[in-house]
C-alpha cells in the first residue's frame, strides 16, 4: 500500500509535542489555557452562548468510570466550532489540561506550518490527513487515546457544512475508532447553531472574516449518550456480509478487524462502519430537530 508506506515514512506530526511530559506539561497548560480563555470571550462577551443538558457533558468528563473513554461527536458549522463551543460551558476549559479533549483537526488547515503544528499539538489536537482513509496513521494516534481512556472529539461530518439541512451521511472515521477500541467508548452526541453566523464561509469576497463576528446568538444542545451493542452489530455484520459477493476495489484491501471477539474481512467492517455511522447520524438528526425548538 503505496499511501501507507508514505504515511510511515513520513511518521505523526511532531507527537513529541503532544505528550503530556513535553517540557514539564507547560506548554500544554499555556495554549489550553490561553485557548480556554480566547473560546470563553467569544462565546460569552462577544456573542450570547446558550447551553442545553451541559450538566451530562460536565459528569462524563469528570467523572466516568475508570478506563472508560468518552467520544463526543457534534455537527461542524465552521472552523471555530472547536473551542468556542467548549466556551459556552462554566467551568469546562479551565479544567486539569490533562482533562480537556483531543480533537481531531485538518492537517490543511491547522498543521500547514511548524508554527501552527506546534501550538494545535500542544493544544491535544490530533492530525486528519482528508481523504487519507480510515486507517491513516493519525486515526491510529486517535485510537490509542480512546485506549487510553481519554476524551476525544470528532466532526464525523468530514468538512463544514453551513446550510440548515438534515445531517450529512457520516464519515466512517468514527465509526471505525468505536469499534476498534477495546473498550466501547461513551458516544455523546452535541449540536450547535449559530456558529456559521459567527463565522460564515463567504462573507467578505467569498471568504471568512478574519476574526469571529460579535453579537450573535450561538446555542449548544446535548444529547444522551448513544448505546451501542458492539458485539451485536459485529455478529449482525458478519452474518451479512458472509457469501457477499462484491466487485474488486479499487483501493487496496484493508487490514482483517478483530472486534467483539470476530475477525471481520473489508466486507463485514463496510457493513459494521455504516451501520455504527447511521446510528450516530440518527441521533444528531434528533437533536438537531429538538435545538430548532428551543
Amino acid at each position: 500500500d503505496d499511501f501507507c508506506c508514505e504515511e510511515a515514512s513520513m511518521g505523526r506530526i511532531m507527537e513529541w509535542a503532544a505528550r503530556s511530559d513535553h517540557l514539564g506539561g507547560i506548554p500544554r497548560k499555556a495554549v489550553i489555557t490561553a485557548v480556554g480563555a480566547f473560546a470563553r470571550a467569544v462565546a460569552n462577551l462577544c456573542n450570547k452562548t446558550t447551553v442545553h443538558n451541559a450538566d451530562t457533558l460536565m459528569t462524563l468528563v469528570r467523572s466516568r468510570p475508570p478506563g472508560v473513554p468518552l467520544l463526543t461527536v457534534s455537527n461542524h458549522m465552521s472552523t471555530l466550532d472547536d473551542p468556542v463551543m467548549w466556551g459556552g460551558f462554566k467551568g469546562l476549559l479551565s479544567l486539569d489540561p490533562e482533562l480537556a479533549r483531543w480533537v481531531l483537526a485538518a492537517e490543511d488547515i491547522c498543521f500547514k506550518n511548524p508554527v501552527f503544528s506546534y501550538i494545535f499539538r500542544t493544544g491535544k489536537c490530533i492530525p486528519i490527513t482528508r481523504g487519507g482513509g480510515i486507517y491513516q496513521e493519525h486515526m491510529s494516534e486517535a485510537l490509542e487515546r480512546l485506549k487510553d481512556g481519554s476524551w476525544l472529539h470528532t466532526f464525523p461530518e468530514g468538512k463544514v457544512f453551513q446550510e440548515d439541512v438534515p445531517i450529512r451521511r457520516l464519515k466512517w472515521g468514527t465509526a471505525s475508532l468505536i469499534a476498534r477500541c477495546p473498550v466501547t467508548p461513551i458516544v455523546l452526541p452535541i449540536i450547535h447553531r449559530g456558529f456559521d453566523e459567527m463565522m460564515p464561509e463567504k462573507y467578505f469576497y467569498g471568504r471568512r472574516p478574519p476574526l469571529p463576528l460579535w453579537n450573535k446568538n450561538l446555542k449548544v444542545v446535548v444529547g444522551e449518550p448513544i448505546e451501542f451493542d458492539v458485539p451485536m452489530m459485529v455478529e449482525t455484520a458478519v452474518s451479512a456480509s458472509s457469501g457477499h459477493v462484491t466487485a474488486p476495489l479499487q483501493e487496496a484491501k484493508w487490514p482483517v478487524l478483530s472486534s467483539a471477539g470476530r475477525k471481520l474481512d473489508e466486507t463485514a467492517q463496510r457493513y459494521l462502519y455504516t451501520a455504527l455511522s447511521e446510528k450516530i447520524q440518527s441521533s444528531l438528526e434528533t437533536l438537531r430537530l429538538l435545538a430548532k425548538r428551543l
